[in-house]
């Protein structure tokens, strides 16, 4: 095993900086099975359903099969996470994982994943603000001396507005209450889109392609950023009242979520065939009850996650400043993430490539591959050959090669729609 030490103070440190905030739990208590369940369904259950029946309109309906087995892989890394925590009572965090098995530079590799993974999410979450929003209200517009601001870009202006004053706020224990809120959305999104379809009469018709080679890269990109919920699976993990149950957690999380992307993914597909847009919602007739509640539903989570998600890169840069107890200081910083956020919304405003791009760069990364060489590197049992190291070596290769491909495939797409 690594010989990394961290005593009790430090670790407290890194948790705070690391981790996105959770409800406060009284230390001795912990969260049982059920809501430990909530907030690891939380953590996979974000904007990454919206984009689910775009996947599968770029891969065919075979890539649902890549769905499953992108899943299962995500799963297994779970676990091999869940064992790289028992390796110290201390290790409470993603962060800390990489620290112990590969010292500082381990936690630096892990932490700037992480970072840049949530900085893109609410990028993410911006443009899905944008592109709805004027679907909900075209022709929109707004003037600022003299300079017309108007459709999707004046609506990010205005989301970047509403959430600014939301980022300012050190303690975010009740915008994580609201955040769990996300679980019963995507279940109501996924209910909003059957109604559309058979009760609004859009029906059910298109047969789609079986299989499509061409957007294989794009689909399977998009699956690994709808299970990409590593980065705070330790601390979930560590605020278990018995962190022994929480390999069950993840099978319920696992097995609930991919029946939800599942379901999403085939009734957007049969509605829409390729005719899908990178977000179903944006697909679906505008005058219809069914499409005003699911557009309700979807702008509404991201509006309370934005500060909680990018919480964790300000608390980081607000660590390494030299007023770090700055009231004022904390506030530029924070200010200067949602303006830069804002910026980049407006230069990429494309939403499914983009989270292809995190899917196949950050997610595989974060969730396929730091996961075994951690587990490899902790426990020197696991080097030895046998089943669990063909098994590891299986998904470092096969990661490898779908971030490669991935990674370049986005990297091309967003670079010829700029």
């Amino acid at each position: 095993m690594s010989g990394s030490k961290m005593d009790l103070s430090k670790a407290e440190k890194l948790e705070s900086q690391n981790q996105i905030p959770q409800p406060q739990q009284q230390p001795t208590r912990g969260t049982g099975f059920l809501r430990t369940c909530f907030n690891g369904l939380n953590a996979l259950s974000g904007v990454g359903i919206l984009s689910i029946p775009y996947a599968v309109a770029q891969g065919g309906w075979l890539s649902l099969l890549l769905l499953f087995q992108v899943a299962i892989l995500c799963w297994y890394t779970g676990l091999l996470l869940r064992r790289c925590m028992d390796a110290h009572p201390l290790i409470k965090t993603y962060p800390d994982i990489g620290e112990y098995a590969f010292g500082y530079k381990g936690r630096a590799i892990v932490s700037v994943f992480m970072y840049v993974e949530l900085y893109l999410v609410a990028v993410e979450f911006l443009i899905l603000e944008g592109d709805n929003l004027d679907k909900l209200f075209p022709n929109t517009g707004f003037k600022v001396a003299r300079l017309k601001i108007g459709g999707r870009q004046a609506f990010v202006l205005l989301t970047s507005l509403v959430v600014l004053p939301t980022t300012w706020l050190k303690s975010l224990g009740m915008l994580a209450y609201v955040s769990a809120g996300g679980v019963l959305a995507s279940l109501v999104l996924v209910v909003c889109i059957f109604c559309v379809g058979a009760v609004d009469r859009v029906g059910f018709h298109e047969s789609g392609v079986l299989l499509n080679w061409e957007g294989m890269p794009t689909a399977i990109s998009m699956f690994a950023f709808c299970y990409c919920g590593h980065s705070v699976f330790p601390t979930i993990c560590s605020s278990m009242k018995d962190r022994s149950q929480f390999s069950k957690v993840l099978l319920v999380c696992f097995i609930t979520s991919t029946i939800n992307y599942g379901s999403m993914a085939v009734l957007g597909y049969l509605m829409y065939g390729e005719h899908l847009k990178s977000q179903v919602t944006l697909n679906l007739p505008i005058k219809m009850i069914s499409t005003k509640i699911a557009i309700y539903t979807t702008l509404i989570n991201p509006l309370t996650k934005y500060a909680i998600i990018t919480a964790p890169i300000a608390a980081a840069i607000e660590e390494k400043s030299l007023f770090r107890n700055s009231r004022s200081l904390s506030i530029l910083i924070r200010t200067a993430i949602v303006i830069s956020t804002v910026i980049v919304a407006l230069t990429i405003p494309f939403f499914g490539y983009v989270m292809a791009f995190i899917g196949s760069f950050l997610s595989v990364t974060a969730s396929m591959l730091l996961p075994c060489l951690c587990y490899l590197k902790i426990y020197k049992t696991a080097r030895k050959f046998g089943f669990e190291l063909v098994i590891i070596m299986a998904i470092l290769v096969a990661a490898s090669f779908i971030g490669i491909v991935g990674t370049f495939t986005s990297v091309k797409q967003i670079v010829n729609h700029l």
